[in-house]
């Protein structure tokens, strides 16, 4: 029974430093309070707070990933790659953070682009917040725009800050999730500058404006994936502006609650770069990556889907630093957030697995 359940964390990728026991119990009791109220709504975004209280308990472990392909295998000894099957999950949200920085003022501003599925076709949010030294983790910071109608504009002010939005998804291509492929676009005015252009159409979009209109400096920094299925999941990322996309594979396998043959398997560019087994005692870890020659910290908590209730929730996160002998990314975060700094791009994924 679930209730006779025992929890441990003293699996060989748990630090065992006598503080982290009490954070490590906090962790376990936030994250799946949080998973089971916030998971679905598109304005909370990306980092449960609690995988920050557990992040400082972890050893680090590093597995170097080639460029542009991945030729390095984890200290487990597996090379081995993964069949990827997209039909085993179902993206049902996914919510992106752009930072813009102004030409004129260089002021800068942090956009938001979430995605969600409705009955009548994919539902579109988009946020903007003036002030980004607030917690941009959130929702209440941001001026969030629900856009009902497939194709139309709004101007609005979000603080002192004029926006123009312009979006046309009622022609979209969908994937399996509810992210348009093409035939869409999303084009966002600030203050007269062109703050973000999203779609294959957006040049069409621009050329019926009056005037030029000067592009402002905008990258993404922040992706967030909200996922329904079986323990198997397969997305892509660019953690360099400069690199390439990777393919990252996540599968999760569970028998039985003995749970010997239990184990998470984490594949880049179909190789495999993490290997964790018997998930009972390891349902937390960290391990550091390098892909395209920059450090990349990976967090998991499984928790949720080990110990909760069917359908269980795990989270897991990919994070780049900026350096390559700078601390824990959360750490790093904290001092860039003081002196202004920009933070590596991050990978959010929650998925709710059925074991396979």
């Amino acid at each position: 029974m679930k209730s006779k359940k025992k929890e441990r964390s003293n699996g060989k990728h748990i630090s065992s430093l006598p503080f982290c026991s009490a954070s490590m119990h906090l962790g376990r009791a936030t994250m799946v309070s949080k998973a089971k109220r916030n998971l679905l709504p598109s304005g909370h975004l990306l980092l449960p707070p609690s995988m920050k209280n557990f992040a400082s308990c972890f050893s680090e472990h590093a597995v170097k990933v080639s460029e542009p392909s991945c030729s390095g295998s984890s200290s487990s000894g597996g090379g081995n790659s993964l069949v990827v099957d997209t039909s085993c999950s179902v993206l049902s949200a996914v919510t992106c953070l752009y930072r813009t920085r102004l030409i004129a003022t260089q002021r800068e501003l942090l956009i938001r682009v979430a995605w969600s599925k409705g009955h009548a076709g994919p539902m579109l949010s988009v946020g903007i917040d003036d002030n980004p030294s607030v917690d941009r983790w959130e929702p209440n910071a941001m001026n969030c725009q629900l856009l009902r109608k497939k194709k139309g504009s709004r101007a609005y002010a979000a603080g002192d800050c004029a926006v123009r939005l312009h979006w046309d998804i009622s022609s979209a291509k969908l994937g399996s999730g509810p992210e348009p492929i093409d035939g869409f676009y999303v084009v966002m005015v600030v203050n007269s500058e062109l703050a973000l252009s999203l779609g294959d159409m957006s040049e069409e979009c621009t050329r019926r404006f009056e005037e030029a209109l000067p592009v402002a400096e905008s990258s993404m920094i922040s992706r967030k994936e909200q996922v329904i299925g079986q323990g198997l999941h397969s997305t892509r990322a660019r953690f360099r502006e400069d690199g390439g996309d990777h393919e990252i594979t996540i599968r999760c396998k569970e028998d039985g609650w003995d749970a010997k043959e239990s184990e998470l398997s984490v594949t880049v560019d179909k190789k495999r770069v993490v290997h964790v087994r018997r998930l009972r005692w390891n349902f937390r870890g960290n391990q550091t990556l390098f892909i395209d020659g920059s450090p990349v910290d990976m967090m998991w908590d499984m928790h949720g889907w080990r110990f909760g209730n069917a359908p269980g929730w795990a989270v897991f996160m990919f994070r780049k630093r900026s350096a390559l002998e700078s601390r824990l990314w959360l750490e790093e975060e904290t001092v860039d957030r003081e002196q202004g700094g920009a933070s590596g791009f991050s990978l959010l994924i929650q998925q709710a697995f059925k074991s396979t």
